[in-house]
């Protein structure tokens, strides 16, 4: 992946290895633009994340590493911040970043895709579940707080399926995230995960390149191992849609790169 904007750190307690490893995998994958965004504090699940306390701790220890490889890579810096009203902060929305990766990981307060709650599922319908998901993911893109949608539909992780049309569950979300002119990633972390499919699926990114919806790449890396993982399968997906360039971001600001 010549970008890759989604990657973690220590820091979001649940992830390994020291920043600059990351960073070195991402050089000797041939990766030109590295984004970290790691889970950004707020008022609600604080053991899956940084405190507020941390972020200067987590933007210094960003700009040393972008600093000292930067004859080698561009390190950008920026936040994965969830979606759920009434507990994302002014702190992190109007933080000094290159970017803002907004994330649907919550549905009504259920953390669906975190294996300490998969019990829910059973009390719960599937169709309901996924078009609540993708309400979210629709009130994310009209907030106009974020440059990138994180993982499009996450609610696959534990590949309980719907019997509705996806591309129909999704079409609103589309189109929200089209108006408020947003990128959408192609995560490869689905490959690690029990539905064993990038996000979003094939139709899903087809739908969204015939809405004319850019893209960035990401691993999601929560390891240096798992940096660039599945690169080549992600960029052959995208080919396949049809995109022939991803997006990166400076200060906010998108420019569009050839892959």
């Amino acid at each position: 992946m010549i970008v890759d904007l989604h990657n973690h750190t220590p820091l979001c307690n649940h992830a390994d290895g020291e920043i600059f490893k990351y960073v070195e995998k991402a050089i000797e994958s041939g990766t030109k633009y590295f984004g970290f965004s790691d889970h950004a504090p707020m008022d609600y699940d604080p053991k899956y994340r940084m405190n507020f306390a941390q972020m200067q701790e987590y933007e210094k220890a960003v700009f040393e590493v972008k600093e000292k490889y930067k004859d080698k890579i561009e390190i950008l810096l920026a936040y994965e911040v969830d979606f759920l009203v009434g507990h994302m902060d002014k702190r992190v929305l109007n933080a000094d970043v290159d970017y803002l990766i907004g994330s649907v990981h919550f549905i009504d307060e259920w953390g669906f895709d975190n294996p300490e709650f998969i019990g829910h599922y059973e009390h719960e319908d599937i169709d309901e579940i996924w078009q609540k998901y993708f309400n979210a993911v629709e009130e994310l893109a009209k907030s106009g707080h974020f440059d990138i949608v994180g993982h499009l539909d996450l609610i696959k992780v534990f590949k309980f399926m719907p019997k509705k049309d996806i591309n129909l569950i999704a079409k609103n979300a589309l189109e929200a995230i089209k108006k408020a002119d947003m990128v959408i990633e192609l995560n490869v972390a689905g490959y690690r995960k029990p539905v064993e499919e990038a996000y979003p699926s094939p139709s899903l990114l087809k739908q969204a390149y015939e809405l004319g919806i850019p893209i960035t790449f990401g691993s999601d890396a929560h390891k240096p191992e798992q940096v660039s993982l599945f690169s080549d399968a992600i960029i052959q997906m995208a080919k396949d849609a049809g995109y022939t360039e991803c997006a990166v971001f400076r200060k906010r600001k998108r420019e569009m790169i050839a892959f």
